[in-house]
């Protein structure tokens, strides 16, 4: 089939494209051979959170009583939860239902959230209440007050490691990792801070959408690459930091930790980052998108060193396996460059931006960037309507607080230890003896075929390999036939001979059989080799017999 297929075609193709069509060619060797089909392609995890679950679905089935309480028509119609007393209802509500599924995790949340926030409690539960009924738009549109003040704390664990970052993050509450992306682009070009034919960085290998994005039409960014080698462990080498000191470059994007290499920037890489910003380039607006952080141990992120510069992405979806609620968050400190910049823009860019947001506010120049985000992200004339639904939001508090009232970590323990007990079944699988790496999240894996395959077939195999077969010959046949899916490393700027193994959404038994799966390829191009040797000895060997 592989031999059928041009794949120089596929080029152009993003990685998460060229899944579809592996897929259909595992499935069709899964059923050829009776072998599993196996789609590690997906960073989806096979895990779910779920405690805050069982508490949203009892909470609402109280929120239903209270829409009662206010009114029950016979049709089926209820009135709007009322906030007077509404926390000590609650708490009678759950006395006589200790039994359901997430009664338990309720009747600690709310007094720890008053505890912990100095919440006034009725008006808590009744955020949760009204919120997880759905009957109001989103006020404050950028996110509610109480879910903010939660998620602020919980991000402060995240992404900041043992030492919180100094000053407050004024918060955006999104429709997961994707839309905070999408909202910073476009809101980075309307308020003149990226604009076509600028110059921006991108520390690669990286999640495939940064790369894409910036060259689409919309934005036409010209992209340097900040490289994090193989040989290196991942970690930027410091001539490639030392491309940041370009004043060229305006802005720096980063995924922390890596996808696809799923490794943490070390503390003396943030250090250099840190250090170059502070006493060079204080001028550089950083993003910084840092999903995978729960997964490192004390992980901290640029947006807790360098917190002026720098706008932080979380999503949610990863370490609750919630990718189906779409809960994302921007986070931009309340003290930061991206404000003092609009407001030293040219006398024509700044009338430009009044006539943009003078219908929000009657003065526009006052606005922040973050309000901006959120009115840019419904085309402004529709910021009335802005916001994260609030049965989504509600979500996301119950979420950041079942964390942050884990104070043995026995959820981020677990998993860890669910990854990594998978990481190293496929280690062991490709046959290699590797030590751990503390920066390693073990979410993501990247395979480097061609580092791997040098010392295991030899680089005389590895040299012919490059010059006679295509790199994306190597996740199709994998594919073709073993129905394994794993994705092409080269679409994230990763080597071209390596592939991106998703470490979270396969049971824990199929990854030394990935392992395996590689090595039989291996063993397939090695014995192609060794074939062309030989019939090339023969070749020569006619040839250099005298003619009679």
């Amino acid at each position: 089939m592989t031999e059928s297929l041009n794949l120089k075609s596929f080029e152009a193709l993003s990685p998460f494209e060229i899944k579809d069509e592996l897929i259909k060619l595992a499935k069709a060797a899964s059923k050829r051979s009776q072998a599993a089909f196996l789609n590690a392609g997906r960073g989806n995890p096979n895990w779910v959170a779920t405690a805050p679950r069982e508490a949203f679905f009892l909470l609402g089935q109280f929120a239903v009583s209270e829409s009662k309480r206010v009114m029950s028509h016979p049709a089926g119609l209820g009135g709007m939860p009322q906030a007077a007393g509404i926390a000590s209802r609650l708490e009678a509500w759950l006395a006589k239902h200790p039994e359901m599924p997430g009664a338990p995790f309720l009747s600690a949340m709310v007094p720890y959230a008053v505890k912990t926030f100095g919440f006034e409690p009725d008006a808590f539960v009744h955020e949760l209440v009204d919120s997880i009924i759905g009957d109001n738009y989103p006020v404050p549109d950028r996110m509610l007050v109480h879910n903010e003040r939660i998620v602020h704390e919980y991000l402060m664990w995240a992404m900041c490691g043992k030492k919180k970052a100094a000053g407050k993050f004024d918060l955006y509450a999104v429709e997961g990792g994707t839309a905070a992306m999408c909202y910073l682009f476009k809101s980075l070009k309307a308020n003149r801070l990226l604009l076509p034919g600028d110059t921006i960085a991108l520390g690669t290998p990286i999640f495939t959408p940064y790369l894409e994005m910036t060259h689409l039409e919309d934005y036409a960014l010209d992209v340097v690459h900040i490289k994090a080698p193989q040989e290196n462990k991942f970690q930027f080498t410091d001539d490639e930091i030392n491309k940041l000191l370009d004043p060229k470059i305006k802005a720096f994007f980063v995924v922390n930790p890596g996808n696809p290499t799923g490794m943490a920037m070390s503390k003396e890489t943030v250090a250099k980052i840190t250090k170059l910003v502070k006493t060079k380039r204080p001028d550089l607006m950083i993003l910084t998108d840092d999903v995978y952080g729960t997964f490192v141990h004390e992980f901290r992120s640029l947006m807790a060193e360098l917190p002026q510069n720098t706008i932080g992405v979380y999503s949610y979806s990863k370490y609750f396996g919630c990718t189906g609620w779409r809960l994302g968050v921007i986070a931009l400190h309340e003290n930061n460059i991206f404000d003092k910049m609009i407001a030293e823009l040219p006398a024509a860019e700044t009338a430009a931006l009044d006539r943009r947001y003078g219908p929000l506010t009657l003065e526009p120049r006052k606005l922040k960037f973050i309000d901006r985000i959120v009115a840019d992200s419904r085309d402004v004339a529709l910021n009335h309507t802005a916001g994260l639904s609030l049965p989504q939001q509600v979500m996301m508090s119950l979420f950041s607080l079942a964390e942050l009232m884990d104070e043995q970590k026995a959820y981020q323990s677990a998993c860890m230890e669910i990854v990594n007990r998978r990481v190293w079944s496929m280690i062991e699988g490709l046959g290699l003896k590797l030590t751990p790496n503390p920066n390693f999240d073990a979410y993501y894996g990247l395979i480097d075929f061609e580092f791997w395959a040098r010392k295991n077939i030899g680089d005389e195999a590895v040299e012919y390999l490059k010059r006679n077969v295509h790199p994306l010959d190597l996740a199709f046949r994998l594919a073709e036939v073993h129905g394994i899916v794993l994705l092409n490393g080269g679409g994230f700027e990763a080597p071209n001979w390596s592939l991106r193994v998703s470490l979270a959404n396969l049971p824990d038994d199929v990854y030394d059989d990935i392992g395996r799966g590689v090595r039989a390829v291996a063993r397939g191009y090695r014995d192609a080799y060794e074939a062309n040797k030989r019939a090339a000895d023969e070749r020569r060997q006619v040839e250099e017999v005298p003619a009679e």
